[in-house]
């Protein structure tokens, strides 16, 4: 698509956020993922007669967790609705959803792209229980039906028409999924449908305050199948219109093997869901005691923590960042900090060698072997010159992974600690120079960039043994000889 192109991109996301609750919005079942298929029902799920909802707490706190963290108005009188459409998969043939009120109104999610910081503007979230799950690929001639998921809480998050490009989308879907594993109130685990996401698309002349026929692609289930979906939309919308087309109002799928979406159905301007007051389940009233409990529980969140980082610790924007990236490098980080004053070696260290055993291993903070006192241990060793850095991420830091010695014990061990000693590393020294005669000559003529050469060389005589500052130094005093 040319970038002159007459139209721009009208963009509106809502953001279903299976919430991390033991049990369902209504009832005691389990909302834990894989079970063998309606296993985690219930009469309450099935929708029997006579089965009587009962609110789950823990899922109100999370979704007014999620509404803090925005900066959104918590709602304090609120109540239940009845969403009625029929799906196979939801046995009441209506969905318990709010309406009239949700439980927080309004708010922001920051996001950052090639152009700086931009906040997106939330309509809305709200809370409501999932549907189950069809699934038409197990049977040839039928549709399997699994009500595991049935009933699950949902806080959909819902945008202002705020988004006007795919990248932007991308950014705000990263960041909300981020937020809320940050919050710890869903795992946003894409792949298994615990975050799930639907596109309101639209193009209108550039200039134009009027929002145009809107698409919604629905259920992208990853982060990058949001931003093809949409960079599809763009381009299917502009050729339409430049053609001098009508863009049809539809619901839309996106088949992730092709990166193109495809017309589910044709969408009408308003649906008629006939919402009212669920009769059994009681209005519930939030108190200003109850919403400030939740609040001073929140964890510090990203934006506070990378300015903490930069202020109070003297890390670079890009790693305070980092660092913030996930909240269990940071609560790790924090942690390091209690044990070391060495801030940007600790950051180092966190970003460098720990992240990539934790890549290689495909384990996250929770499993990593190595507690902050005893890395802060081997960064001391490093630090103080009694290690070098390359001998304690590639030896040391494995060799703590599988063995409780703290790390000078370990060091000593493993024969990793340097030597320090000026008449031993003279020894080396002298032993490199003869090995290498002709580079000495060269050096004492003018080519001063071979002290890297000799300084190599003593590494390998010693084994990586010798301090390279005392190395440097002692080279320089003996090859500066007359």
């Amino acid at each position: 698509m040319s970038s002159v192109s007459p139209y721009e991109v009208v963009i509106g996301l809502e953001i279903h956020a299976q919430l991390a609750t033991v049990s369902k919005l209504f009832c005691g079942d389990s909302t834990a993922f894989g079970a063998a298929p309606n296993t985690h029902v219930s009469p309450v799920t099935l929708a029997h007669p006579g089965s009587l909802p009962v609110t789950n707490k823990k899922a109100i706190e999370y979704a007014i967790r999620m509404g803090l963290a925005c900066g959104s108005e918590i709602e304090r009188d609120n109540y239940f609705a009845r969403k009625n459409y029929f799906y196979p998969d939801l046995p009441k043939g209506y969905q318990i959803s709010q309406h009239t009120t949700p439980i927080c109104k309004g708010g922001r999610v920051t996001i950052k792209t090639a152009e700086g910081s931009r906040a997106i503007q939330l309509n809305r979230i709200h809370l409501e229980e999932d549907a189950g799950k069809s699934i038409h690929d197990l049977e040839e001639l039928y549709t399997s039906i699994d009500l595991n998921r049935a009933g699950t809480p949902l806080i959909e998050i819902v945008t202002e028409p705020d988004i006007f490009s795919a990248d932007e989308a991308w950014q705000y879907v990263t960041e909300v999924r981020k937020l809320v594993q940050w919050l710890d109130i869903c795992d946003g685990n894409m792949e298994e449908g615990s975050l799930r996401c639907d596109a309101n698309i639209s193009l209108r002349p550039r200039g134009s305050k009027q929002l145009g026929t809107k698409v919604e692609v629905k259920n992208l289930n990853s982060i990058r199948n949001v931003k093809k979906a949409i960079e599809y939309e763009i381009e299917r919308m502009t050729v339409i219109l430049m053609d001098g087309g009508v863009i049809r109002q539809q619901t839309r799928s996106f088949d992730a093997s092709t990166d193109t979406t495809f017309a589910i159905r044709d969408k009408e301007d308003a649906n008629d869901y006939r919402y009212f007051p669920d009769p059994d389940l009681a209005p519930f009233h939030l108190s200003d005691a109850f919403i400030a409990s939740i609040k001073s529980a929140l964890p510090p969140l990203p934006e506070q923590l990378i300015s903490t980082f930069m202020q109070e610790y003297g890390l670079s924007e890009y790693d305070a960042t980092q660092l913030c990236d996930q909240k269990g490098t940071a609560d790790y980080f924090l942690a390091l900090t209690k044990h070391t004053n060495a801030c940007k070696p600790a950051a180092n260290w966190i970003l460098g060698p720990v992240r990539q055993y934790l890549n290689e291993q495909q384990i996250d903070w929770s499993a990593f072997p190595l507690s902050p006192e005893r890395l802060a241990g081997l960064i001391a060793l490093v630090e103080s010159g009694k290690m070098s850095f390359s001998a304690a991420s590639a030896r040391l830091l494995p060799a703590m992974m599988d063995n409780d010695q703290d790390a000078t014990t370990l060091a000593g061990m493993l024969n990793l600690l340097q030597v320090n000693d000026d008449a031993e590393i003279s020894q080396w020294v002298q032993e490199a120079l003869t090995r290498l005669p002709d580079k000495v000559q060269e050096y004492k003529k003018g080519k001063k960039a071979l002290l890297g050469l000799f300084v190599g060389e003593v590494k390998k005589i010693s084994k990586g043994k010798a301090d390279p500052r005392s190395v440097t130094r002692i080279l320089e005093e003996q090859l500066n000889q007359s």
